[in-house]
């Protein structure tokens, strides 16, 4: 069957969100603190159209355990998404060498930083290919530990058509990384996390992926890799298996060589915000700074979501498109509302953040489209780090479950709320789980749209 040629891997982006009471900041400044020497420095990678925001969490439970932060980095690759056929240039969209030279550079970038002869590698999805392409390349040296999450190893299915793609198992590129008897390259530990059943991207139907009626000839065993330790762990989805607590403590346990103190993010008392606003030029998403982009921060009640007082911070973007900093509460919802070039003005609303983060990356919501015609106001809500999963979640979008997220296999990241023009302006209630996020909608008739980004 001659299929068209398309990008079946989309970004890898959950965790039953840790609401810890919040401590002093004496409790805070008492977290033990890892000696270096135990652990090594630890480079986070991040999967297809992805970004290193995903990693917020886990870098809090990190550090939540002791490990400095000034120890820790996660890549922003510059054009995160895959091109359909490897070996064929495609604007705004990054080759299997492209990311392997990129991860070569941060991981040079983190041993300069800190001194250390050898880094930890831990990588979600698309993530883990960069991975084992650099360490398989020369890189093996550089690179003590290696943990792919989700990676699909085997690929996201393996056929006789679309052979120039990097996602299939019997195209060039993976059968290049899985030659051999073992499949893992020598003087490096590699760990492989994989769900059970539950990843969209390890199944042998290819329905998942947009190829129905087409056997993907990929199981759910497909991330494991022969002389790899290969853990299983339960009906995690795609992302959670990297994003998820549980998934936290099998990345620690392994790199650090012994459980973690705790799963739980510890609190601040006061937290600092900063990061990254980029774009989607043509429609593809990238990690290429904003410049000209205005973003104004507001803190919100927690029960009714309204705005309290003057915004906590406004400037406009520069060329390295970064924005910050902005103190805030560890008990405060923020609404961030970005207003970029070329794009609808989009109020970002989002749960208290924990700790400070240098990572809070922003991208303005797609363009109204025609599904949206007639639509007084447009609602997303999105999880970046995980799928909804019904019935597996709790998720309520205005008191309902959404229609358009699928049950079974989790295969939706976001849903979408469409209201009149007479209930624009009208505040929004989302649950997932534990986590509540109260969100107010905005006249699509202002090239307005909100999102609801969940934490967890």
């Amino acid at each position: 069957m001659k299929l068209s040629r398309r990008t079946v891997l989309q970004g890898a982006s959950a965790l039953p969100f840790a609401v810890a009471s919040l401590r002093t900041s004496a409790l805070a400044q008492s977290t033990p603190q890892a000696s270096p020497a135990e652990v090594p420095p630890i480079l986070f990678v991040h999967g297809d159209s992805d970004y290193d925001a995903l990693w917020m969490t886990t870098l809090w439970r990190m550090q939540s355990n002791g490990i400095a932060r000034e120890r820790m980095l996660a890549i922003n690759f510059t054009n995160p998404k895959a091109r359909d056929d490897d070996r064929v240039e495609q604007p705004n969209r990054s080759s299997t060498e492209d990311q392997r030279r990129e991860l070569a550079a941060a991981i040079a970038e983190l041993k300069r930083r800190t001194g250390a002869p050898r880094v930890a590698l831990v990588g979600s999805s698309r993530g883990g290919y960069a991975i084992r392409n650099v360490i398989k390349n020369g890189g093996a040296g550089d690179v003590s530990h290696a943990v792919l999450c989700g990676t699909p190893n085997h690929g996201v299915f393996a056929i006789d058509d679309l052979l120039g793609s990097e996602f299939n198992g019997r195209g060039a590129f993976l059968r290049g990384l899985n030659a051999g008897e073992s499949e893992v390259t020598p003087g490096t530990a590699f760990l492989t996390l994989r769900s059970d059943g539950m990843d969209k991207y390890a199944q042998a139907d290819g329905r998942f992926i947009g190829m129905p009626g087409v056997p993907t000839n990929v199981t759910a065993e497909g991330p494991e890799l022969k002389g790899a330790t290969n853990l299983v762990l339960g009906t995690l989805d795609h992302r959670e298996v990297a994003f998820h607590p549980r998934a936290f403590r099998e990345i620690y346990k392994f790199i650090a060589g012994r459980e973690p103190d705790r799963i739980a993010i510890t609190p601040e008392s006061s937290v600092k915000l900063s990061g990254l606003v980029t774009g989607t030029p043509g429609g593809v998403p990238t990690n290429r700074p904003v410049e000209g982009a205005l973003l104004e921060v507001f803190r919100l009640d927690p029960v009714s979501g309204e705005r309290q007082g003057a915004a906590l911070y406004g400037a406009k973007t520069t060329a390295d498109g970064r924005w910050g900093p902005v103190q805030a509460d560890p008990a405060w919802p923020l609404e961030f509302v970005l207003t970029s070039p070329d794009a609808p003005t989009t109020h970002i609303y989002r749960s208290p953040f924990l700790r400070s983060s240098d990572v809070v990356h922003l991208r303005a919501a797609r363009p109204l489209g025609p599904p949206d015609a007639g639509a007084g106001a447009v609602l997303i809500m999105s999880r970046p780090r995980g799928y909804f999963g019904l019935p597996r979640d709790i998720v309520l979008f205005d008191g309902k479950e959404p229609a358009d997220v699928k049950p079974g296999v989790p295969t939706d990241s976001a849903a979408t709320l469409r209201l009149s023009a007479a209930e624009a302006g009208r505040n929004v209630v989302v649950q997932f789980n534990e986590e509540r996020i109260v969100a107010r909608t905005w006249p699509a008739a202002e090239n307005r749209i909100a999102i609801a980004e969940l934490t967890s």
